[in-house]
């Protein structure tokens, strides 16, 4: 993408210093398409690290979700093996074991839900990033047919 915009970016200043002949009008024409182009350049670097920090949140918070879902796991392997009397249940009695295991069904689904969420997230950010990456190759497309 560098390379491209530098390109077009020199060679525009190739034609305002080729061209002498030039009417101020169209030099401040130039100057001023070449300024946009910088600033639009500018934006979409911005709107790039917002999606890269966005990214790297949602996969931080997958990562802890993860985390968690195993933890549930683990936790809802003892207590199954509670219920079923494999392993000792202490002083729980079975409706109390039962009452948990139901909370913990619920937690393991709403984490589901989320990581749904999550994975809706990091696609619209591939999507948005896709998006960008496809409006710079049409811009410069347009930049070296319109020369």
């Amino acid at each position: 993408r560098r390379q491209a915009t530098e390109c077009s970016t020199s060679s525009s200043d190739e034609e305002l210093e080729s061209k002498p002949s030039l009417t101020h009008k169209a030099k401040r024409a130039l100057r001023k398409r070449r300024k946009l182009e910088k600033e639009t350049k500018q934006l979409m670097k911005q709107e790039e690290l917002k999606r890269l920090h966005k990214a790297q949140a949602v996969q931080r918070q997958l990562e802890e979700l993860e985390e968690r879902q195993r933890a549930l796991e683990i936790f809802g392997v003892k207590l199954e093996r509670e219920l079923r009397g494999e392993a000792d249940s202490g002083t729980k009695d079975e409706n109390q074991m039962l009452h948990e295991w139901f909370e913990l069904v619920m937690e393991k689904n709403k984490l589901m839900r989320y990581e749904s969420e999550l994975l809706i997230i990091a696609q619209e950010l591939e999507l948005e990033d896709h998006q960008s990456r496809l409006e710079q190759k049409l811009r410069e497309k347009m930049a070296i047919d319109g020369k």
